[in-house]
Order: C-alpha cells, then sequence, then structure tokens
C-alpha cells in the first residue's frame, strides 16, 4: 500500500501507542487527506525569474494579474527570509527584524503583461492581533516606482490575509520595494497585482495552493533530486553528524537543511551552546565527529557578526569536503512518498527558489527535532500536549562604550549565547511599546527592583535560555504565536527598562534571535521507549550506543513571574533530576518500530517526555547521528534495515563505534 504524504494538506487523529512506557501520551498519527490530485501546497512556487520576480497569470484567472513572492526579491535589503511556519501558513515570508529600526527596503522589478491599473492585493497580517494588542507594529508600505501606496500593511488581521492595497497605475515595467516603518517584525508573503478590479486571491489553503500554481505556471511534479543510498533530513548537529559517519562509511548521502547555514540550534542564527559527554568509555571515539563541529574557542563569549560566521563557514566547508555527500541548504522537506510500511522518497522546496526536488534512497534519516518525515510518512510518534518544554529565542543588549557583551557566558565549558554586537555611540533611545507583554509593573529576570530577586549583573538575566514560552501551545501548529510571544516579551522588557525604569540610556537591543530555538514537539517511537526510569535505574540495554550526561533537564514555567501571564507564561524554571552518568542509551531509540527504513537522531528520538531531558542536548544529539550513520553502513553492507542491524549485526555495530569515524584526537568533553 502507498501514501503520499504532503504537509500542510493533513489532520492529526490520536491513538494511544502500546508499548510507550508508563509516561507516554497518545500517539499521534499524521494521516494524509486523499482526493487532492494536483493539490499539494508546495507545489507552487518554482522561480521562473528570480531577478525579475513577477510572472503573469493565465487569463483564466480573470485579466492580467501578476504575482510577486516576497522571498524572491532581487533585493532583500534588510528584510530576512523566515521559513519556520510554511508548512503552516502556505509559503516563506519576509520578515523586518530590525529590533525597533526600520530596516533597508526589499527592491525587486515586476514585468506587467500589459501597462493599466492594477488593484494591489499583499498577503500580511497583524501579528500582536491574536492578543487584541493595539499598536500594529508590523508596519510597512508598498513602493511602486518609488511611490508609495496610500495603504499601511501590517495593521489588520490576526490570521494571514490578503490586505487590500487599492489601484496604482503602471507601465510594461515597475519597481517593486516592501519598505519597513518600524523594525518591529513587520512581515510581508506575497503581492498580487490584478487589472480586473474585482479580483481578490483566495486565502483558503487548498485553493491557495492551486491559485499559486496557476498564476505561476508551475508543473505539478518536482524535479529529479537523484537517488541515494541514505538521505539525512535536517541539518543540525544531529543530521550533519549522521552524514559525515556515513560518507565516511562510503555511503552516497544527501543532507537536506532548510536555512542557509547547519548547526541547528548551535548555528550563528539561534546561537545556542553545546552540551552533553562526548569521547568516553567504552566507547571512547563516539563524539570524535562532534569535536569536529565545536565551536572554536573565543575570548570573550561572543561571535563575529552572522555573515562573516567562522563556525558557520568551517562547518559548510567540513561537509563540502565529503565527496559523498549533496549538501542541498535551503530546502525544506514537505513531501513524503511511502508504500508498504517504508519511505520511497521526500520530496522538498527550495525556500527563495521555490524549486521542488524529489530524492529517491534506500534509508532516511529523520534529523529534523519536529520528526517531520516521520509524521509525514505515518510513524507512531508521541507528542507532550500541556506543559511540555517550550522554544527560546536568545537575544541581547549592548552598551556602546563597553566592549564585554551581555548576558555574560553561563556555562563552564564553552561560550553560552555567542553573541554578537554592533558598536553604538551616544544615546540609543527606544520607543515605547504600547502592543508588547506590559511589564510595568511586574518583575522579571534582568529588573532591580525592592524586593527582586536579583542581585549584581542584572542585564546578564535578559533573554537567555530561561526566556522561554509556548508551554501549552501546539509546539507544530502554533510555533509562529510562540515566536512572536517570546518577541514581546523581550520588546516589552526592554521598553520597561528604557521608558519606565529609566535605565540603561546608551543600551541598545543588539541581537535577537528570530530563528525559534526548539527544545521539544514530536518524538518518533522506537522498539525502546526510553523513560525516566531507565535512567535513573540505571537500566541497561545490550545496544547501549550513545552517552547521556546531562540532567533530567525538564523547564516549565517559574511560577515567580507567571502572575498576570498565566497561559502566555514567558519565563521558565528548570528542573535536574539526577541519575549516574555517564548512562548509554540502545540504538533501539534511534529507528522507528513501524517504518521499516527510517531512523532517527536529535531530539525526536524514541523517549518519553522526562527522557527527553537529558538526551536533547546537542552533544548527545550529535552522538546519536554518529551512531545512525555507522549503523547506515551496515545496512547497506548486509542489504538489510535498522531492525536487522540489532537483530544480527550488532557485534559489527559495536565494532565500529570502538574505532570511530571521526579526525579527531580522543578527549572527554564533560
Amino acid at each position: 500500500m502507498s501514501r503520499i504524504g504532503l504537509s500542510g494538506l493533513c489532520h492529526e487523529s490520536g491513538t494511544q501507542a502500546p508499548g510507550a512506557g508508563a509516561q507516554a501520551k497518545p500517539v499521534l498519527k499524521r494521516t494524509s487527506l486523499r482526493g487532492l490530485p494536483g493539490l499539494d501546497l508546495f507545489l507552487v512556487r518554482l522561480l521562473l525569474c528570480c531577478a525579475l520576480g513577477a510572472w503573469a497569470a493565465s487569463p483564466a484567472l480573470g485579466g492580467a494579474l501578476v504575482l510577486l513572492e516576497a522571498e524572491q526579491f532581487a533585493q532583500l535589503g534588510g528584510w530576512v527570509v523566515d521559513q519556520q511556519f510554511m508548512d503552516e501558513m502556505g509559503s516563506p515570508y519576509l520578515l523586518a527584524h530590525g529590533l525597533g529600526e526600520p530596516v533597508r527596503d526589499a527592491e525587486t522589478t515586476a514585468q506587467f503583461p500589459a501597462p493599466g491599473n492594477y488593484r494591489v492585493w499583499v498577503r500580511t497580517r497583524d501579528w500582536v492581533a491574536p492578543w487584541k494588542a493595539p499598536g500594529a507594529p508590523g508596519r510597512f508600505k508598498v513602493l511602486v516606482d518609488g511611490k508609495p501606496l496610500g495603504t499601511t500593511f501590517g495593521t489588520e488581521g490576526a490570521e494571514w490575509h490578503w490586505q487590500d492595497g487599492g489601484t496604482v497605475k503602471v507601465g510594461q515595467e515597475a519597481k517593486v520595494a516592501l519598505h519597513d516603518l518600524t523594525g518591529f517584525e513587520g512581515r510581508c508573503d506575497a503581492i498580487v497585482f490584478a487589472s480586473d478590479s474585482a479580483f481578490r486571491p483566495p486565502n483558503d489553503r487548498v485553493a491557495l495552493a492551486a491559485f499559486r500554481r496557476q498564476a505561476l505556471g508551475l508543473p505539478a511534479a518536482p524535479e529529479d533530486g537523484g537517488k541515494y543510498d541514505l538521505v539525512v533530513v535536517g541539518g543540525g548537529i544531529a543530521g550533519t553528524c549522521a552524514a559525515l559517519a556515513a560518507a565516511r562509511l562510503g555511503l552516497r548521502v544527501a543532507l537536506l537543511q532548510d536555512r542557509p547555514v547547519l548547526g541547528g540550534n548551535s548555528s550563528s542564527e539561534v546561537r545556542v551552546w553545546l552540551n552533553g559527554g562526548i569521547n568516553l568509555p567504552p566507547y571512547p571515539r563516539i563524539g570524535d565527529i562532534v569535536a569536529e563541529l565545536e565551536p572554536r574557542p573565543r575570548p570573550h563569549p561572543g561571535t563575529l557578526p552572522l555573515a562573516d560566521s567562522e563556525d558557520d563557514q568551517r562547518r559548510l566547508a567540513l561537509v563540502r569536503s565529503e565527496k559523498n555527500i549533496t549538501l542541498l541548504l535551503e530546502q525544506r522537506v514537505n513531501g513524503v512518498e511511502s508504500a508498504d510500511g517504508a519511505v520511497r522518497a521526500v520530496v522538498t522546496q527550495h525556500i527563495r527558489t521555490a524549486r521542488r526536488l524529489r530524492l529517491s534512497a534506500r534509508w532516511f534519516a529523520d534529523c529534523t527535532g519536529d520528526a517531520a518525515v516521520g509524521a509525514l510518512a505515518g510513524a507512531d510518534f508521541d507528542m507532550t500536549r500541556q506543559q511540555h518544554m517550550g522554544p527560546s529565542n536568545l537575544w541581547n543588549v549592548q552598551d556602546a562604550g563597553r566592549p564585554e557583551p551581555f548576558p555574560k557566558c553561563e556555562c563552564e565549558d564553552t561560550n553560552a549565547v555567542n553573541m554578537a554586537f554592533a558598536a553604538t555611540t551616544g544615546a540609543a533611545p527606544f520607543p515605547r511599546c504600547s502592543w508588547a507583554v506590559d511589564l510595568r509593573d511586574k518583575n522579571f529576570p534582568g529588573r532591580q527592583r525592592a524586593g527582586s530577586w536579583e542581585a549584581k549583573e542584572p542585564l546578564s538575566k535578559l533573554g537567555v535560555w530561561y526566556w522561554e514560552s509556548g508551554f501549552d501551545r501546539d509546539p507544530i501548529t502554533e510555533v509562529e504565536r510562540v515566536r512572536d510571544l517570546n518577541f514581546r516579551a523581550m520588546y516589552g522588557a526592554w521598553d520597561t527598562l528604557k521608558n519606565v525604569d529609566k535605565l540603561y540610556p546608551n543600551y541598545k537591543l543588539s541581537w535577537a534571535a528570530y530563528i525559534a530555538g526548539k527544545r521539544e514537539s514530536r518524538r518518533l517511537l522506537g522498539e525502546v521507549v526510553l523513560t525516566g526510569d531507565s535512567f535513573r535505574t540505571n537500566q541497561v540495554f545490550p545496544d547501549a550506543c550513545f552517552p547521556c550526561t546531562w540532567t533530567i533537564d525538564l523547564h516549565t514555567p517559574d511560577p515567580a513571574f507567571d502572575k498576570g501571564q498565566e497561559g502566555a507564561e514567558f519565563i521558565s524554571k528548570a528542573s535536574f533530576g539526577k541519575y549516574p552518568a555517564p548512562y548509554w542509551a540502545p540504538y533501539r531509540c534511534l529507528y522507528s518500530r513501524n517504518i521499516s527504513n527510517l531512523f532517527m537522531a536529535g531530539r525526536d528520538i524514541s523517549v518519553t517526555h522526562e527522557a527527553l531531558g537529558p538526551v536533547r542536548v546537542m552533544r548527545t544529539c550529535g552522538c546519536m547521528g554518529e551512531v545512525v550513520g555507522m549503523a547506515a553502513a551496515l545496512c547497506r553492507q548486509h542489504d538489510c534495515n535498522p531492525r536487522g542491524v540489532y537483530e544480527l549485526h550488532l557485534d559489527e555495530l559495536k565494532g565500529l563505534m570502538s574505532r570511530g569515524v571521526g579526525c579527531q584526537t580522543p578527549k572527554v568533553v564533560p
């Protein structure tokens, strides 16, 4: 039996998963909607002329029509491409992430089928409207040949929709620009110019998909992206280690990553530090590849700016040096073809050009963190619905007269938030943010008030790991809202410190991650579901393969700061459960119990919510990836699937684990 899983055209239904352990929640199986031939939501954005960024539509749509995709603008200016939520809202979009300072215009050239009057529609939203907050901070203008349209966009609607921009007269060609007004997270998905003034673009997800494809003249089928031994989806530390290990053992590997850099949460885009033990007995070579991906030591907790990030470039160079790896960056997997309980191919979409590729393989590794491949393929998974750990968007501030950043490093073994700073001079005013979380009469980490818990260096408490939200929000479908709450908390805190407490006149917001650093979402179920008791009782497994040294580190809302924020808490408190470390977790957590050729590595492996605490840190995830790469090599050698490695070739896997496949001299990292 075959199935096609298409992200955004699915529904979830819950069933209890037997064998998931006493702490497991209901398993949610992803079921494809059927009866929608030709309506893949992500078949619709292939770039026909990226430099121009505009296309004439079919007459069947009603008159002349031009569709501009914002992420395909020729010059992005200061806007950034945000692909995180495309599976839910339909597309990557441009974000004006200016931290309160308007960003440079994004610009492109539009070609029109005929001169004349066109009605303009802009797909956008008022991103604070879900909280009924005033002010519409994400305001922007659309300029046509340098002249602004009468409408100010981003001022209405809690959901993504087409905002009416009125009518404009154009010639055969026009310069189109997005002009940010605030620097406060304005967002634009697309612009439509329609000669028929009565035409309105559809906003229903399926109808919009069909409209995009017809308007852009896109083919229904993706291009052939090649056939591989192993396709690794997700270029974080886990996926990168899996790809490197498999390639060094002779497999032909494709590594897919939906951002322009590798490293996931440890990249310069998110800046979470690496934790967990590597190079430990009895397998001291497990962790060698992780060591190759370690950030270079620096004299202070800061990094270079994003565009010059040495660590990002070094990781890219390392992967590109492997002749057996095909690296595909900015590729979002949103389709899976499966048959007879196995994945046959994945379909990926480039987040800027919209070019779609189909990649087939004998084996696949889901290293997406969100278990995206497994969910689309129908793999059993578990997901904690309430009181799960949320994502953080780390941030920092800077004083113009001080070279050292805030917050300082709180982590003993490496740099913490990895901050980058831009020098400022003189006073740095910050506007009032009526739309942000109102903290005028609230305590929060970093605020010094009578009775506050702060002691010294209050700025070191801003923007660090415990600025976290989304504990009771769906970690798949509501992540844009969760990320935006992190923004509102950051802006509300800084507004309070600057404008209410009248502190830090020369300080400014210097950097903030717009890519959410996730901790928890779906967890694919393997033949063993590791529990918290497995750690506490030191349960021994014959297939022990990767070391865990981090505590059972779980985050919940901090009651010291949740008054008045119930349901929208943004400060967490960690509990640190102890166990005899290192604990060696089993290989059977690293492959799906019902999709025969699917590996997993990272935070989406087969564990309960509690057991996720010690396994989710990135050095540990990288060790999983190394083992997955080794196991995939044995699968090819013996023409078997992951289960067969455990049943028939476990001693060979242990031999590979003893030898390792890294290039580093073994060392012990606490």
